[in-house]
């Protein structure tokens, strides 16, 4: 039986007064397990904060390792972290923080081949990833599998957040919103920059996002998008698109 210690108790005790939360949703968060694809600009303030809000088991994937162009935005790194895988790094920041929850490490990139085993058991994905043909595989997988997808983008100063939970079978996926192109162009923070704290922004909500979904609180179908320059927010409720090839979407 999943409960808390009087140190869990102490540790989330702001969690626990708030009646959204509880000491039955502080225990939803200890039960989740949720995989974070990215450990960058996106999943740095993502796993920050799923470790502080005390999710019980983060699996973070990424195959990267630490450069110095990364501490501009990927705030879950230091200096003396150069040179060391992203995972390997994150991981023992995160335990730092909270030494009361579990963290998996793959320093591996995701692909068809391996999404299957990498989500197998998970609550809930959130993908931090900087480019299309990792976020279709997410997409994919979560919607085979019907798991919750959390997915989020930066570029220059403009913010997207998606959430889909393919736990309802009318839910869209990434595919209804952003279809297949030939030759596709992978825009990103490498080739065309970005404002630093939109990444924490967008990240953030990313983990609020997926603490809600554990809650309860939340049930998908949404879009954000967010201007780093003006902080304007635009919301929109997302539906199945005819014809997607993605998720094969009929509309009666």
């Amino acid at each position: 039986m999943v409960e808390l210690s009087d140190k869990e108790q102490l540790r989330y005790s702001r969690h626990l007064m708030l009646k959204e939360v509880g000491l039955e949703g502080q225990l939803k968060l200890k039960a989740a397990h949720i995989v974070v694809v990215g450990a960058g600009g996106l999943g740095s303030p993502a796993l920050l904060y799923l470790a502080a809000a005390g999710i019980g088991e983060l699996t973070l994937l990424d195959d990267d390792k630490v450069e110095l162009s990364n501490l501009q935005r990927q705030v879950l790194y230091k200096v003396n972290h150069l040179g060391q895988n992203k995972v390997s790094a994150a991981g023992k920041v995160l335990s730092s923080l909270n030494n009361q929850i579990k963290i998996n490490t793959v320093s591996a990139k995701l692909s068809a081949d391996n999404a299957q085993q990498m989500f197998s058991g998970a609550t809930l994905v959130v993908d931090c990833s900087d480019n299309f043909s990792t976020r279709y595989v997410v997409n994919k997988q979560c919607l085979a599998l019907g798991i919750p997808l959390v997915s989020g983008a930066a570029i220059a100063s403009e913010g997207q957040l998606m959430c889909f939970d393919f736990r309802q079978p009318q839910s869209p996926c990434y595919g209804c919103l952003f279809g297949k192109q030939p030759q596709q162009q992978t825009l990103n923070c490498s080739n065309t920059g970005v404002l630093s704290p939109l990444l924490g922004v967008i990240g953030s909500m990313q983990a609020l996002l997926a603490v809600n979904i554990v809650l309860g609180h939340h049930q998908g179908g949404q879009f954000i998008r967010f201007d780093a320059l003006s902080l304007a927010q635009q919301q929109f409720q997302l539906t199945k698109a005819p014809g997607c090839s993605e998720c094969d979407a009929e509309i009666d």
